[in-house]
């Protein structure tokens, strides 16, 4: 793993570096650039622009901003963490987690116990980030939270979303964050436990994952529901393909979360050259240790 220095972002010279770093990680569209005077204001107002960099040179950022959620006791404040991007040269180097972790700090210094973002469900690799190795939750679908997308990584797909609870002071993400963090879930651990994914997927002869024609009735409390290792080389090869993705996987997630399941794990498989990735769905207080 390569060494980032984190650091907080607050000079204009510094935002114009994230304003490029936009443009690299999401081409193609710059009405979706988050411009110099806002990220100034957002950080002059309680919110956060944190960079990681590497020999001077900026190569990761994560935005977020003060916001307020509604609870049966009234109006509470909370953190937004609204975008997180890497250079595309230095991705799956662990930027992404150090600016989390520094993000995680930072906002628990200002007094918040609660953070969300969004990110697409079908993106393994961020599943993995977001679920595995930070700890955050989901019960929320977002359909079309950001209207038709026009950059190069979105164009011509819904932009579904899901919205994770990442509950920052809980042991749960202290296992996760803290000095001796927790390790993540192995398919292995899974694989020992008896437990399978709850529908079956068939290949193409390209080695496509298709996704099943329906969704499966949800029998029990915990299950393994499997998405594309890489949505984005699917989507490359089979553009119709990924829509059907999109569709399924809507409601699959829209139906988990009406049945009361969460979230709560994620496993990223890639031991057998082809990347596997699988959510774990929770009903009430079950978890893995009972079939272990």
């Amino acid at each position: 793993m390569s060494h980032f220095q984190i650091r907080l972002i607050e000079t204009p010279e510094e935002m114009r570096l994230v304003e490029q770093l936009q443009r690299d990680v999401w081409p193609g569209s710059e009405t979706d650039v988050v411009p110099l005077h806002m990220l100034i204001t957002a950080v002059h107002n309680g919110g956060l622009v944190l960079g990681a960099f590497t020999d001077e040179k900026l190569v990761g950022f994560v935005f977020g901003i003060p916001g307020i959620e509604t609870t049966p006791d009234g109006p509470r404040p909370k953190h937004c963490s609204h975008m997180m991007g890497i250079h595309p040269d230095y991705r799956d180097g662990g930027a992404g987690f150090a600016l989390k972790r520094a993000q995680w700090q930072m906002v628990r210094h200002q007094g918040l116990d609660h953070v969300t973002w969004t990110y697409d469900p079908l993106l393994s690799r961020n599943a993995y980030l977001n679920i595995a190795k930070l700890g955050a939750v989901c019960s929320t679908y977002r359909r079309s939270e950001y209207g038709e997308m026009r950059d190069g990584l979105n164009a011509g797909l819904p932009s579904d979303r899901f919205q994770v609870d990442w509950w920052i002071n809980t042991r749960r993400v202290e296992s996760r964050l803290g000095k001796r963090s927790r390790p993540t879930l192995k398919l292995t651990h899974v694989t020992r436990s008896g437990l399978r994914p709850f529908y079956p997927l068939h290949a193409s002869t390209e080695g496509l994952l298709h996704p099943p024609e329906h969704v499966p009735p949800f029998e029990e409390r915990l299950l393994l529901a499997e998405i594309p290792g890489d949505f984005l080389d699917l989507k490359l090869k089979d553009f119709a393909l990924a829509r059907d993705w999109k569709f399924f996987t809507r409601e699959l997630f829209e139906t988990a979360f009406e049945k009361n399941y969460i979230i709560t794990d994620f496993i990223f498989d890639n031991s057998e050259g082809d990347p596997r990735g699988l959510y774990v769905l929770t009903h009430g207080e079950s978890t893995l240790d009972e079939f272990e």
